[in-house]
């Protein structure tokens, strides 16, 4: 057997073949894709590091991953940038830990403070400092919208059928018009700096499939969410909405909505994406009945002594 040969991803023929290895991988996620080193590329300018193991011809590990030099955190490695996901997607143990050693290298080497791999699942670890932080949640969508309505949980259920009732208006669309100071409210109230004013144009042009659902009542849109799509899976990744409407439930409708229309066409799993262990985020979340599950993230210190 030829020995394996990990080298930066360069080209579109890398690109072309980088996809198609996260799509048929089991722990693929929409942030492994190349999709997102153009977010990344173009809105941030950071430092595409990204790595393909290969043997004889064929690829067997990939690796996103980005140079990021950070006023406060310094100059890191990590996988990937604004993010939730991430981290090696290997066919075997081999080119896993081929590429562990690999990055590690190259950590030392760019003298960076730190290599962050934001890994989905357990079985991406390979015995670095794990970061216990953050969760996800998810959920096998049931046949249709009325049965994923009976299967929520009482009071999310109840919730959600008051929602209903308030005649909430909902639109799919890949503009951009309502969303973005919607969001932008949202994270001015949280004393959060707002996205470059490009991003969520490069994120919809970077990812053809991704959508915004709006929330209507009357002529205002009240909530928000931007999605990505990953096989048979939703994502919803950005969400904001009005908390002058927050009697009306709109959360509650926003989400059964999309798992309602995801199931329309023929999507059957709901990633309630990652929030932080104790957060708002996490209690809402948490109420929905589905699979909460650590997000095992690692770190591997390097001139850094703490985090």
């Amino acid at each position: 057997m030829s020995s394996l040969i990990i080298r930066p991803a360069q080209g579109a023929g890398d690109e072309a073949g980088w996809d198609d290895f996260v799509r048929r991988h089991p722990l693929g996620t929409p942030l492994h894709l190349t999709a997102w080193w153009r977010v990344c590329e173009r809105t941030f300018h950071y430092r595409n590091e990204s790595l393909m193991a290969w043997r004889d011809g064929k690829i067997e590990a990939v690796l996103p991953l980005f140079y990021v030099n950070n006023p406060l955190l310094g100059r890191i490695l990590l996988s990937s940038p604004f993010a939730v996901y991430g981290g090696i997607l290997a066919e075997n143990e081999e080119a896993a830990s081929a590429m562990r050693t690999h990055v590690e290298r190259l950590g030392h080497d760019l003298k960076v403070q730190y290599i962050e791999l934001r890994n989905w699942h357990h079985s991406q670890c390979g015995g670095w400092a794990k970061l216990s932080r953050y969760v996800t949640f998810l959920k096998d969508m049931e046949s249709d919208g009325d049965a994923i309505l009976s299967a929520l949980p009482r009071e999310t259920r109840r919730m959600t059928r008051r929602a209903i009732e308030n005649g909430f208006e909902i639109r799919f669309t890949r503009e951009l018009d309502q969303f973005d100071p919607l969001y932008a409210a949202n994270l001015r109230k949280l004393g959060t700096p707002a996205f470059p004013a490009s991003y969520f144009r490069t994120l919809l042009d970077a990812y053809p499939q991704a959508d915004v659902m709006e929330l209507r009542l009357g002529e205002k849109v009240v909530a928000a969410v931007l999605s990505l799509y990953h096989g048979e899976t939703v994502l919803p990744y950005y969400g904001a909405s009005d908390p002058d409407h927050n009697r009306a439930n709109p959360n509650n409708m926003m989400y059964f909505g999309l798992m309602k229309e995801a199931r329309a066409r023929g999507l059957n799993k709901f990633d309630f994406g990652r929030s932080k262990i104790g957060s708002g985020a996490h209690l809402f979340k948490s109420h929905w009945g589905m699979v909460e599950r650590e997000l095992p993230y690692e770190v591997l210190l390097i001139k850094r002594k703490e985090l």
